[in-house]
């Protein structure tokens, strides 16, 4: 699977930004996909996840939920990061993600198979 992530750049606090990531390579319907992100001098962490086993689950950090929100679009080959109320604490980068397995859960698992290159976001205060 190869994922190419676009839609990064600079925002003010309290704005918004939406990040794609389109794939190729096989099925999509198959894998879960997830953002994850790297703030400078910190570890990669989780950000948003959707599964697609028998209908659509998402799951959030906490520190994002109710701002941003994941969606897929199966058709189109496309998973989507919408960043609503940024705060400069949002500033990464930010990677696009793909795991095999289709039930995907940040519970039982702390990374995903396949890795697309990073889109920085930057949000100023």
């Amino acid at each position: 699977v190869q994922l190419q992530a676009s839609g990064g750049g600079l925002v003010q606090a309290g704005g918004s930004l939406r990040l794609s990531c389109a794939a190729s390579g096989r099925t999509f319907s198959d894998y879960a996909m997830g953002w994850f992100r790297q703030a400078p001098g910190k570890d990669r962490e989780f950000v948003a996840a959707i599964t697609w086993s028998g209908g659509s689950t998402n799951y959030y950090a906490d520190s994002v939920k109710g701002r941003f929100t994941i969606s897929r679009h199966n058709t189109k080959n496309t998973v989507s990061l919408q960043m609503n109320s940024l705060k400069p604490e949002d500033t990464a980068v930010y990677y696009c993600a793909a795991d095999r397995v289709s039930n995907w859960n940040p519970a039982y698992y702390s990374g995903m198979d396949y890795w697309g290159k990073g889109t920085l976001v930057t949000v100023s205060s």
